[in-house]
């Protein structure tokens, strides 16, 4: 999760498949189609035990083509798996927790703010980046118009990086991209593509390349 970028990068947000060779072949693909920032993998529903067996394999993975990899769930995971972070999908008092236990030895962010003052709250906390959406957010094609005025609120006056969680569609990236965030979240627009993740992925990349506003710095 890089402070200093030239655009706005691709986070994805591993969906849920009970399969998990499946899940982790749909992941290295998406890999191996070019600039990913980091990768959440949530907990969805899954017992402690199972989800600690399944981030001991996808985490790796992950690191492997040097994206970050975030546990969004138990906690305990993430050090016993060798994890780069925790997403909190709570708000302020579990999001200042979390960054008083792990941080800076680990990225810490999240927050799923639904209006201002609750993304100043988390922003106090000084976390590494603040998320606007939600992980299985991506229902519509277009990412959530609140979202996206959240995400251009905060990146014109917040130091903090932020995610914003883009729609089912791979245009979302742009749109995204055009409030100035420095991160876009994609999950259904990559691993549901119909051309497969790889592909999206360096399709997604490209657009950002050619239509993604330059930050400055």
């Amino acid at each position: 999760m890089e402070s200093e970028q030239e655009r706005c990068r691709l986070v994805l947000v591993v969906p849920k498949i009970e399969d998990a060779k499946a899940q982790e072949k749909l992941l290295g693909d998406a890999l191996r189609g070019g600039d990913v920032a980091s990768v959440i993998l949530p907990q969805y529903d899954e017992a402690f035990d199972a989800f600690q067996a399944r981030a001991e394999r996808i985490v790796p993975l992950i690191q492997n083509y040097d994206a970050a990899a975030l546990i969004a769930g138990d906690t305990r995971v993430v050090g016993r798996v060798k994890a780069d972070g925790i997403h909190i999908e709570g708000g302020a008092p579990e999001i200042a927790e979390a960054v008083e236990r792990f941080a800076p030895r680990m990225i810490v962010g999240g927050g799923n703010a639904k209006e201002r003052h609750q993304a100043l709250e988390i922003g106090e906390a000084n976390p590494d980046y603040i998320f606007f959406g939600l992980l299985d957010g991506d229902t519509h094609a277009n990412t959530h118009p609140k979202n996206l005025e959240l995400g251009e609120w905060w990146a014109s006056m917040v130091e903090i990086p932020c995610i914003v969680m883009g729609g089912s569609e791979p245009a979302s990236a742009v749109e995204v991209a055009h409030t100035w965030a420095e991160f876009v979240a994609l999950g259904r627009a990559v691993f549901e593509a119909p051309g497969g993740p790889a592909a999206m992925v360096a399709q997604i990349n490209a657009a950002l390349d050619e239509k993604a506003p330059r930050f400055e710095y």
